[in-house]
């Protein structure tokens, strides 16, 4: 099957999606607070509404990176590490785009209005609007946990080797197979062009 035959590519590519998305949404406006006591609405990134948002996702694009060349043990273990990941940005999310408590931008209003306290809060905020980031991160986490389960299902599948030609006892090369975007650079990185001909 194609999809097993490339199971490996499609694995990285949805680690390195998620985490992508996680990271550029960190930045991005998540919840816009509606104030009574100001003119302008105040934006709360990502990562002021979330503590946990960048630095999960700076992992899950190090566990990305590190499954395109990893062992079939390790694939186990970054598959159950990306799960535990996405299981706890899931959780963490899912409330900002149900209902966002008011929790979740007290920080940002405490350090643009120097007050505290949640009664003060309270008062303070008239609104509280959701954004469409918190919804990508969102599908991003889900895509990350089926790409685990995924990894988890196939990795014993997964070719063995990345070398597209195989040395055999007269000196001549085979082919061992068709290359997908990984098996290509890592035959870059060995200083052999996977495009050329086959001696």
């Amino acid at each position: 099957m194609i999809v097993l035959a490339r199971a490996r590519m499609y694995s990285v590519l949805a680690f390195l999606l998620a985490g992508g998305i996680g990271i550029i949404s960190s930045t991005q406006t998540w919840i816009t607070a509606t104030r009574t006591d100001a003119a302008e609405p105040l934006p709360v990134s990502g990562a002021d509404a979330m503590a946990l948002l960048a630095p999960l996702s700076l992992a899950v694009l190090a566990l990305g990176a590190a499954l395109s060349i990893a062992g079939v043990a390790l694939r186990y273990a970054f598959a159950v590490l990306g799960l535990a990941g996405a299981i706890v940005l899931f959780l963490g999310t899912l409330p900002i785009v149900l209902d966002p408590p008011l929790s979740v931008v007290a920080p940002a209003l405490t350090k643009a209005t120097g007050l505290s306290g949640d009664k003060t809060l309270h008062a303070m905020v008239s609104a509280l609007h959701t954004g469409g980031w918190p919804i990508a991160a969102l599908c991003a986490w889900v895509l990350l946990a089926l790409a685990c389960v995924f990894v988890l299902a196939t990795a014993r599948r997964w070719k063995a080797g990345s070398r597209r030609y195989e040395q055999i006892s007269d000196g001549h090369h085979t082919d061992a197979g068709p290359l997908d975007a990984v098996d290509s650079w890592d035959e870059l990185s060995h200083g052999t062009d996977p495009t050329g001909p086959s001696r």
